[in-house]
């Protein structure tokens, strides 16, 4: 981090005193966190650009405009949905690169022009057609129906893992508690990956604001929320906990936090792309495993992902929905519209100074974010039941006003000034997915993409998270740099470089609001187009993305 703020240029402010005078008191130095929103592919590939632009092993990411050593001097990384497919790309895959990602012509992974309802090219580590792929995934699900009751989700994990995971049919082995085994996490070199979750209580469809808000890190599966409150141990997840322990006569369970189904539940709002395969190379077993596991849940919930037995069984039977409950259910940590995964890290036990909250989720008509993630996140931390239980969140205006102030086109801060809040909030760097290159408003449910479309997003999300490497604003990273340190600087006492005023006056939102109907958000690119390749459909289309979805979602009745 001190080399980081030290190339940023922060005049006024000498940041190796700064770190000299508070090296014995790691808690007055500033604790960063970044959360990457769902949105399928679009968010998984932009999110990769900004974690490209954040990673200072990166070619040319630490030259001057840009942003590399953030991911190293970041404490927390958080997804949800497609940003959770990233999250676990690069997590489950030792803490790769982007780059390495996107190069890496020895097997599949990342090769999304074979949508994941054909499977991967026969070549590389996966020798498969598509009758092999589908019977492959079965298989592999079938293993575990010998123990464990199973749901949509878990073939939807082992699909994904086959473009997310760099091993042999997805890696079935690999499990989400591994992370922690990593050396590079177990030295602390890298940020803690938290993927999100929402609970579902027992016959609830809607899922409402107050719900209970579930996190997958290394070591635990649980909840701050007062509902739950309380994490078991992830490695032990399929283990027959009772009232939070595990009764003398049971024996420990490990692997049921399998990467893919973890990764799967939290997009487990993509279950329904696999309802919709009708193809004659899909194996008979395979479609009526879809359809019992259909039948056993009702079509209503095939968005859920079974955990059974329930961790939390007749735990907090005061307040848990789920407690008298043998299976615990949880859901798309995106459904409750909290669609940046913010919950984890502003818990006050985290202590976070400052979240980027990167969000190309799918508001507008054309796909473009309009800060509904936000505000919903701040209306769960007023709301009256004390399901926010003591996190606080700075004010956010209303998607009109985002869209009205162009708060929706650029970075902005919430939260600048904390004596106007009751308790203190981390400072929220909101960057919202823009066309700075390409046209990265794709829809949520396009399910294939060629390399040069995909590396387009990544390359357009780099420049998102720089804004083109300070092209369009030369001081953008001197204001990341002083977002970084206001926190810091307001508990050491420590004056406020005047270019760090300049910064928040830039940036910062200043309560102004403007809820008129606003036009329709549809921007144009800030920079000169890439060139892509057509894509692997034939078409790409710019435009209403609700349509679009639509048209995405019947044509997969005829993918093949």
């Amino acid at each position: 981090m001190q080399a980081l703020l030290g190339r940023l240029n922060i005049s006024g402010f000498d940041v190796n005193a700064y770190f000299n005078n508070h090296q014995s008191n790691s808690s007055a130095l500033p604790n960063i966190a970044i959360g990457v929103s769902g949105g399928g592919y679009r968010a998984c590939l932009n999110g990769a650009g900004v974690f490209q632009a954040f990673d200072s092993r990166e070619a040319n990411s630490s030259a001057v405009g840009h942003l590399g050593g953030l991911i190293q001097s970041a404490t927390y990384w958080a997804g949800l949905s497609g940003g959770g497919w990233l999250t676990g790309s690069i997590f489950v895959n030792n803490f790769t690169t982007i780059t390495a990602l996107l190069n890496d012509n020895t097997s599949t992974v990342w090769e999304f022009g074979n949508s994941i309802f054909k499977g991967p090219d026969q070549g590389g580590i996966q020798l498969l057609n598509t009758a092999d792929y589908y019977n492959t995934i079965y298989n592999d699900v079938q293993g575990k129906t010998t123990n464990f009751a199973t749901s949509i989700t878990d073939y939807w994990g082992r699909a994904l893992s086959f473009q997310l995971v760099n091993a042999t049919n997805g890696g079935p082995g690999y499990t989400w508690s591994s992370i922690a085994l990593e050396e590079s996490f177990s030295s602390g070199s890298t940020p803690m990956p938290i993927l999100v979750a929402d609970g579902r209580a027992p016959g609830e469809l809607l899922i409402t604001g107050n719900t209970t808000v579930y996190e997958f890190n290394p070591w635990e599966l649980g909840s701050f929320d007062p509902t739950t409150y309380g994490f078991v141990p992830l490695e032990y997840l399929g283990s027959n906990f009772s009232g939070g322990v595990l009764p003398d006569n049971e024996q420990c369970v490990r692997g049921y936090d399998n990467a893919g189904f973890i990764m799967g539940t939290s997009s487990s709002l993509f279950n329904s792309f696999l309802l919709q395969i009708n193809n004659s190379n899909i194996p008979s077993p395979f479609r009526s495993a879809l359809a019992n596991a259909l039948g056993s849940i009702g079509e209503d919930n095939n968005d859920i992902a079974s955990y059974e037995p329930n961790p939390f069984y007749q735990y907090r039977n005061g307040t848990s929905e789920s407690a008298q409950s043998t299976t615990l259910t949880l859901v798309d940590g995106g459904e409750d519209l909290q669609n940046i995964p913010l919950h984890p890290l502003i818990q006050p036990f985290r202590d976070v100074d400052i979240i980027f909250a990167i969000d190309s989720s799918a508001d507008t008509n054309y796909n473009w974010p309009n800060g509904t993630a936000l505000v919903a996140t701040y209306e769960r931390s007023l709301n009256s039941t004390g399901i926010a239980n003591g996190t606080v969140f700075p004010s956010i205006p209303d998607q009109n006003t985002f869209v009205n102030l162009g708060l929706n086109t650029r970075p902005t801060f919430f939260g600048c000034d904390s004596s106007n809040l009751t308790e203190v909030s981390p400072l929220i760097v909101y960057i919202p997915n823009a066309p700075y290159v390409y046209y990265s408003n794709v829809s949520t449910f396009d399910p294939s993409y060629n390399n040069t479309e995909r590396n387009a997003i990544v390359e357009n999300g780099y420049y998102v998270a720089t804004m083109a490497n300070a092209t369009t604003d030369a001081q953008w990273p001197t204001c990341v740099g002083c977002a970084i340190l206001s926190r810091s600087m307001e508990r050491t006492g420590t004056t406020i470089p005047d270019v760090c005023r300049q910064c928040m006056d830039r940036y910062c939102w200043d309560g102004t609001v403007n809820s008129t109907r606003p036009a329709e958000y549809d921007p144009k690119l800030l920079l000169t187009a890439v060139s892509v390749n057509a894509t692997s459909e034939g078409m790409r289309i710019r435009g209403n993305g609700l349509a679009f979805g639509a048209f995405i979602m019947s044509a997969m009745l005829m993918l093949f």
